[in-house]
Protein backbone atom coordinates (compact mmCIF):
# COMPACT_ATOMS: atom_id res chain seq x y z
CA UNK A 1 0.00 0.00 0.00
CA UNK A 2 1.18 3.44 -0.78
CA UNK A 3 2.29 5.76 1.82
CA UNK A 4 0.54 9.15 2.55
CA UNK A 5 2.58 12.40 2.80
CA UNK A 6 0.31 15.11 3.95
CA UNK A 7 2.88 17.17 3.60
CA UNK A 8 3.83 16.56 -0.11
CA UNK A 9 0.36 16.64 -1.04
CA UNK A 10 -0.57 19.77 0.39
CA UNK A 11 2.65 20.93 -1.76
CA UNK A 12 1.33 19.75 -4.72
CA UNK A 13 -1.88 21.24 -4.32
CA UNK A 14 0.01 24.47 -3.66
CA UNK A 15 1.58 24.26 -6.62
CA UNK A 16 -1.39 23.57 -9.02
CA UNK A 17 -3.41 26.34 -7.78
CA UNK A 18 -0.55 29.24 -7.69
CA UNK A 19 -0.52 28.38 -11.83
CA UNK A 20 -4.14 29.68 -12.26
CA UNK A 21 -5.44 32.81 -13.47
CA UNK A 22 -6.97 34.85 -10.38
CA UNK A 23 -11.25 34.71 -9.71
CA UNK A 24 -11.41 38.55 -11.66
CA UNK A 25 -8.83 37.14 -14.19
CA UNK A 26 -11.49 34.49 -14.85
CA UNK A 27 -14.26 36.27 -14.80
CA UNK A 28 -13.05 38.77 -17.49
CA UNK A 29 -11.65 35.78 -19.76
CA UNK A 30 -15.67 34.48 -19.71
CA UNK A 31 -17.00 37.84 -20.30
CA UNK A 32 -14.44 38.60 -22.90
CA UNK A 33 -15.92 34.71 -24.58
CA UNK A 34 -19.63 35.35 -24.55
CA UNK A 35 -18.84 38.56 -26.31
CA UNK A 36 -16.71 36.93 -28.98
CA UNK A 37 -19.84 34.22 -28.95
CA UNK A 38 -22.02 36.51 -29.86
CA UNK A 39 -19.92 38.40 -32.67
CA UNK A 40 -19.81 41.91 -30.47
CA UNK A 41 -16.20 41.54 -29.84
CA UNK A 42 -13.57 40.25 -32.13
CA UNK A 43 -10.93 37.63 -30.72
CA UNK A 44 -7.89 39.63 -30.29
CA UNK A 45 -10.09 42.85 -29.57
CA UNK A 46 -9.02 42.62 -25.90
CA UNK A 47 -5.00 41.83 -26.69
CA UNK A 48 -4.79 44.37 -29.00
CA UNK A 49 -6.15 47.39 -27.26
CA UNK A 50 -4.01 45.86 -24.29
CA UNK A 51 -0.63 46.02 -26.25
CA UNK A 52 -1.96 49.98 -27.39
CA UNK A 53 -2.37 51.04 -23.95
CA UNK A 54 0.55 49.27 -22.59
CA UNK A 55 3.12 50.30 -25.07
CA UNK A 56 1.61 53.72 -27.10
CA UNK A 57 -1.10 55.13 -24.61
CA UNK A 58 -0.02 55.10 -21.01
CA UNK A 59 3.80 55.71 -21.45
CA UNK A 60 3.01 59.00 -23.09
CA UNK A 61 3.14 60.85 -20.02
CA UNK A 62 6.83 59.28 -18.88
CA UNK A 63 7.79 60.75 -22.58
CA UNK A 64 6.47 64.29 -22.57
CA UNK A 65 8.73 64.99 -18.97
CA UNK A 66 11.66 63.20 -20.54
CA UNK A 67 11.50 65.20 -23.74
CA UNK A 68 11.25 68.15 -21.91
CA UNK A 69 13.81 67.62 -19.81
CA UNK A 70 16.08 66.64 -23.17
CA UNK A 71 15.66 70.25 -24.67
CA UNK A 72 15.03 72.31 -20.69
CA UNK A 73 17.76 72.48 -18.92
CA UNK A 74 15.72 74.32 -15.80
CA UNK A 75 13.10 71.26 -16.27
CA UNK A 76 16.29 68.68 -16.33
CA UNK A 77 17.39 69.83 -13.16
CA UNK A 78 13.49 69.68 -11.04
CA UNK A 79 13.70 66.37 -12.57
CA UNK A 80 16.81 65.42 -11.01
CA UNK A 81 16.23 66.54 -7.50
CA UNK A 82 12.39 66.53 -7.47
CA UNK A 83 10.58 64.51 -9.84
CA UNK A 84 6.91 64.50 -8.76
CA UNK A 85 7.27 68.08 -9.06
CA UNK A 86 8.43 67.79 -12.78
CA UNK A 87 5.47 65.39 -13.41
CA UNK A 88 2.92 67.85 -12.05
CA UNK A 89 4.01 70.83 -13.71
CA UNK A 90 2.76 68.96 -17.03
CA UNK A 91 -0.11 68.22 -15.49
CA UNK A 92 0.36 63.96 -15.90
CA UNK A 93 -2.62 62.82 -14.87
CA UNK A 94 -2.96 64.70 -11.78
CA UNK A 95 0.24 63.51 -10.20
CA UNK A 96 0.16 65.63 -7.11
CA UNK A 97 -2.65 64.59 -6.35
CA UNK A 98 -2.44 60.78 -6.95
CA UNK A 99 0.61 59.58 -6.14
CA UNK A 100 1.20 58.16 -3.09
CA UNK A 101 4.84 56.85 -3.41
CA UNK A 102 8.12 59.25 -3.82
CA UNK A 103 9.29 59.19 -7.23
CA UNK A 104 12.94 59.56 -8.08
CA UNK A 105 14.30 59.98 -12.27
CA UNK A 106 17.33 57.84 -12.63
CA UNK A 107 19.39 59.27 -15.55
CA UNK A 108 21.37 57.03 -18.24
CA UNK A 109 24.46 58.56 -19.26
CA UNK A 110 28.04 57.21 -21.25
CA UNK A 111 29.30 55.45 -18.17
CA UNK A 112 25.77 54.60 -16.06
CA UNK A 113 22.79 52.36 -17.35
CA UNK A 114 19.69 52.31 -14.90
CA UNK A 115 17.56 49.41 -14.58
CA UNK A 116 13.98 49.25 -12.42
CA UNK A 117 13.08 45.91 -10.81
CA UNK A 118 10.18 45.14 -7.89
CA UNK A 119 12.05 42.24 -5.62
CA UNK A 120 8.82 42.08 -3.62
CA UNK A 121 6.00 41.85 -5.95
CA UNK A 122 5.56 44.35 -9.42
CA UNK A 123 5.23 48.24 -7.89
CA UNK A 124 5.61 50.35 -10.76
CA UNK A 125 4.26 54.00 -11.45
CA UNK A 126 1.78 53.06 -14.23
CA UNK A 127 0.27 56.76 -14.63
CA UNK A 128 3.63 57.54 -15.90
CA UNK A 129 4.98 54.75 -17.98
CA UNK A 130 1.71 52.53 -18.79
CA UNK A 131 0.75 49.40 -17.87
CA UNK A 132 3.15 46.92 -16.40
CA UNK A 133 4.61 44.41 -18.78
CA UNK A 134 4.22 40.44 -18.01
CA UNK A 135 8.14 40.14 -17.78
CA UNK A 136 8.31 42.86 -14.99
CA UNK A 137 5.83 41.31 -12.83
CA UNK A 138 7.81 37.73 -13.13
CA UNK A 139 9.65 35.63 -10.57
CA UNK A 140 12.40 35.47 -12.72
CA UNK A 141 12.79 39.01 -13.83
CA UNK A 142 12.48 40.43 -10.06
CA UNK A 143 14.99 37.63 -9.29
CA UNK A 144 17.57 38.10 -11.63
CA UNK A 145 17.71 41.63 -12.25
CA UNK A 146 19.51 41.77 -8.87
CA UNK A 147 21.99 38.69 -9.31
CA UNK A 148 22.55 39.10 -12.92
CA UNK A 149 21.69 43.18 -14.23
CA UNK A 150 24.07 42.52 -17.40
CA UNK A 151 22.66 39.10 -18.27
CA UNK A 152 18.65 40.62 -18.02
CA UNK A 153 20.00 43.21 -20.26
CA UNK A 154 21.32 41.30 -23.23
CA UNK A 155 18.41 39.36 -23.50
CA UNK A 156 16.69 42.43 -23.67
CA UNK A 157 19.38 43.50 -26.62
CA UNK A 158 20.90 45.40 -24.65
CA UNK A 159 24.76 44.73 -24.58
CA UNK A 160 27.19 47.39 -22.30
CA UNK A 161 30.70 47.70 -22.78
CA UNK A 162 32.80 47.00 -19.69
CA UNK A 163 33.11 50.58 -18.41
CA UNK A 164 29.25 50.93 -17.73
CA UNK A 165 28.01 50.55 -14.18
CA UNK A 166 24.83 48.96 -14.12
CA UNK A 167 22.92 50.61 -11.25
CA UNK A 168 19.46 48.44 -10.24
CA UNK A 169 16.77 50.13 -8.18
CA UNK A 170 14.40 48.23 -6.42
CA UNK A 171 10.88 49.96 -6.33
CA UNK A 172 8.22 49.67 -3.62
CA UNK A 173 4.61 50.27 -2.39
CA UNK A 174 6.68 53.85 -1.30
CA UNK A 175 9.15 54.47 -3.45
CA UNK A 176 9.66 54.34 -7.69
CA UNK A 177 11.89 54.79 -10.33
CA UNK A 178 11.64 55.96 -13.43
CA UNK A 179 14.62 55.77 -16.09
CA UNK A 180 15.53 59.35 -18.06
CA UNK A 181 17.32 57.98 -21.34
CA UNK A 182 19.68 59.43 -23.16
CA UNK A 183 19.30 61.84 -25.69
CA UNK A 184 19.80 60.16 -29.19
CA UNK A 185 22.57 61.84 -31.33
CA UNK A 186 21.37 63.84 -34.83
CA UNK A 187 18.40 65.47 -32.93
CA UNK A 188 19.73 68.55 -32.87
CA UNK A 189 16.36 70.70 -33.63
CA UNK A 190 13.77 68.62 -32.95
CA UNK A 191 10.41 69.21 -31.33
CA UNK A 192 9.14 68.21 -28.15
CA UNK A 193 6.56 66.46 -29.65
CA UNK A 194 9.41 64.92 -31.28
CA UNK A 195 11.48 63.79 -29.23
CA UNK A 196 8.70 62.24 -27.20
CA UNK A 197 7.99 59.73 -29.92
CA UNK A 198 11.54 58.14 -29.90
CA UNK A 199 11.16 56.77 -25.85
CA UNK A 200 9.74 53.62 -25.51
CA UNK A 201 8.18 52.04 -22.06
CA UNK A 202 10.79 49.77 -21.68
CA UNK A 203 13.52 52.50 -22.03
CA UNK A 204 11.66 53.91 -18.87
CA UNK A 205 12.28 50.75 -17.10
CA UNK A 206 15.94 50.48 -18.22
CA UNK A 207 15.72 47.28 -20.77
CA UNK A 208 15.94 49.45 -23.85
CA UNK A 209 19.39 52.02 -24.08
CA UNK A 210 19.74 53.22 -27.45
CA UNK A 211 16.72 54.92 -28.86
CA UNK A 212 15.79 55.10 -32.46
CA UNK A 213 13.28 56.68 -34.62
CA UNK A 214 9.95 54.47 -35.22
CA UNK A 215 10.22 52.57 -31.47
CA UNK A 216 8.76 55.27 -29.42
CA UNK A 217 5.24 55.87 -27.78
CA UNK A 218 4.19 58.48 -30.02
Amino acid sequence: MASYDSDKVAHIHEELHSHLPSEPALRVKALESLLVERGLLKTDAVDKWLDNFAEKIGPKNGARVIAKSWIDPEFESTLRHDAMQAFSALGALGLAKGGHYWLKAVFNSDTVHNLVVCTLCSCYPVALIGMSPLWYKSNEYRARAVRDPRGVLEEFGVKLNEHVEVRVWDSTSERRYIVVPQRPAGTEGWSEDQLAGLVTRNSMIGTHRDLRQGDGVA
